[in-house]
């Protein structure tokens, strides 16, 4: 099986911890003017969603997890997970809340999103990394709002809020990076 040591860690490298899948989602090479180098990162569970720090010395080796992925359409919310079905079977799959994590903000009804599998068990899913979205509420403008660089919150039709320039208004429709979180562009 692959392994990934500590001059491999990157950010969106994954690895498994005491039998865990994780993914590096922060990480900072550290190289003290005595002693050895060393890694310290912020891995986040494809199980659970949650982040645990941990230290990386020189010889420390992880095992890289098969991990497989399956587009699937999303439907709806049942009140106690998130329903998904297979486009190719039609078979329906139920995700909980914990497993949907930070994606679950960005479901519109009839998406296809990514269902993550490990030991042939959905564990998680991935919403597609840029998607539009028309802005539900927003602040309106006032005059003298027109520096650069400066932004205001706007909540999405799914209830996300994501930080968007003062141009941009309510009923509009823009592209935002799921993975940041970030507004892209106003859609024309």
């Amino acid at each position: 099986m692959a392994t990934v040591g500590m001059s491999d860690i990157k950010k969106g490298v994954r690895m498994i911890v005491g039998e865990v899948p994780y993914k590096v989602v922060e990480f900072q090479h550290v190289k003290p003017g005595k002693g050895a180098a060393f890694v310290r990162m912020k891995i986040k569970s494809f199980l659970n969603g949650k982040v645990v720090d941990k230290t990386v010395h020189a010889g420390d080796k992880f095992e890289v997890p098969i991990i497989d992925f399956k587009t699937m359409q999303y439907l709806y919310d049942d009140g106690e997970m998130f329903q998904f079905m297979d486009n190719d079977t039609y078979d329906q799959l139920g995700l909980s809340y914990d497993q949907c994590d930070d994606a679950s903000k960005w479901f519109k009804d009839g998406i296809n999103v990514d269902i993550i599998f490990y030991k042939g068990n959905a564990i998680s899913v991935a919403a597609p990394e840029v998607m539009e979205f028309i802005i539900t509420e927003t602040p309106p403008n006032f005059k003298g709002d027109t520096s650069s660089g400066s932004k205001k919150p706007a909540t999405l039709e799914t209830g996300a809020v994501v930080q968007v320039p003062y141009h941009v208004l309510q009923g509009d429709l823009i592209r935002v990076n799921t993975v940041e979180g970030e507004y892209l562009e106003k859609v024309k």
